[in-house]
């Protein structure tokens, strides 16, 4: 008997999920696939995500079609973090006379050196992977042989590349996407999962074309936001309400007792009204995201990692074109500081050619942050 462990978040679960375990049965011969959703996964920041019970109802919809594959709560029901070697000792210990599998994408494969016990887990089950946008495992052969001394087994499967970190975004935003079965797609919608409550009523003051912005913003903060230390939810949460403020008129009897500071320029005016709608029309009461909508145009100095992610992200997003725009998204996936240090000079150096004056937080944040980069230099 031939069976396969499959496990992972299914945070949500996709279409390539569902695709890689069709590879895998027939490329391996498989009698049974066994989906088993994470518990808490080590190694995440998550954002927006569904709870266990969630993920599990997620995988049933998912694989019913299919008799072969069985839904394991497993590790759902467990306390405590959810490690690989664990399960596929009691994955060893329930079938011992079976064939076993553990089945990974090449991401997880690049990763497995770095996993908590990567021995323990090859004495119990053979690895299994795929390529991910023609990404073949292969080349991990030689370095995996000579690390474990023993091969892993490819599926000649290499299907699209599907970020669950930015699927989550779409969702936020209500995106429809062909990467979700339609009946999880309607789970996900009625039940109201992967979006926050202040969303779509912050969405909803703004034009059109403004929550397009929006929504590349947090899609382009999202995708770096783990790499910089930033979870995921807060740097979702705060890309998607930065402009909230952006159409609501200073008369408005949603701006009640709000006060505008002093000298303000027009345009840097909707950062400040978009944090008071934050903070006392949406309820939202975290320091760190209000700050992030508060300073997402002007900057200041001691911004946060947050604060300069939704800063460059708003500037950098792919619908934007200005000089020099391609140089800074390059600096934004290599360096977050440098690439703040590098758009704020550049500002400066536009408005001062043109002889306008430029706003004193922008300028205090533009001092701070040369002397961040001069002390790593």
């Amino acid at each position: 008997m031939k069976i396969a462990l499959f496990g992972g978040s299914f945070d949500p679960v996709h279409i390539e999920h569902v695709r890689f375990a069709e590879a895998a049965k027939e490329a391996l011969g498989l009698d049974e696939v066994i989906v088993m959703p994470a518990g808490k996964a080590p190694h995440k920041l998550w954002g927006a995500s569904a709870d266990g019970e969630e993920r599990l109802a997620m995988c049933r919809i998912a694989f019913r079609s299919f008799p072969w594959v069985r839904i394991c709560d497993e590790e759902i029901r467990s306390e405590g973090t959810s490690y690989s070697y664990l399960t596929c000792r009691r994955f060893a210990r329930n079938y011992p006379d079976a064939e076993r599998y553990f089945l990974v994408g090449s991401d997880m494969l690049e990763d497995f050196f770095t996993w908590k016990n990567p021995d323990d887990i090859l004495t119990n089950v053979t690895l299994a992977a795929c390529g991910r946008s023609g990404d073949a495992p292969a080349r991990l052969r030689g370095r995996f042989r000579a690390r474990f001394g023993k091969e892993f087994v490819e599926v000649p499967f290499s299907g699209s590349s599907v970020s669950s970190r930015l699927l989550r975004v779409d969702l936020a935003f209500r995106k429809k996407t062909y990467d979700l079965n339609e009946d999880v797609w309607r789970y996900i919608v009625e039940r109201g999962l992967y979006t926050h409550p202040a969303i779509a009523p912050a969405l909803a003051l703004e034009k059109e074309a403004r929550r397009e912005h929006s929504y590349r913003v947090a899609r382009m903060a999202v995708a770096r936001a783990s790499d910089v230390g930033v979870s995921d939810g807060k740097a979702l949460l705060a890309s998607a309400l930065h402009d909230c403020g952006k159409y609501v008129s200073l008369d408005s009897p949603l701006l009640k007792g709000f006060t505008v500071p002093e000298n303000v320029p027009a345009p840097v005016v909707h950062q400040f009204t978009g944090a008071f709608l934050a903070q006392k029309l949406f309820q939202i009461d975290d320091d760190e995201v209000l700050d992030a909508i508060r300073y997402h145009t002007s900057g200041k100095a001691d911004m946060t990692i947050l604060g300069m992610l939704v800063f460059l992200a708003d500037m950098l997003e792919d619908g934007r074109e200005f000089f020099g725009v391609d140089k800074l998204r390059e600096w934004y996936w290599k360096d977050l500081e440098e690439c703040f240090y590098l758009a704020l000079r550049q500002q400066n150096e536009y408005l001062e050619r043109g002889g306008k004056s430029v706003y004193p937080l922008t300028k205090e944040a533009y001092h701070w942050i040369e002397k961040v980069i001069n002390t790593k230099r």
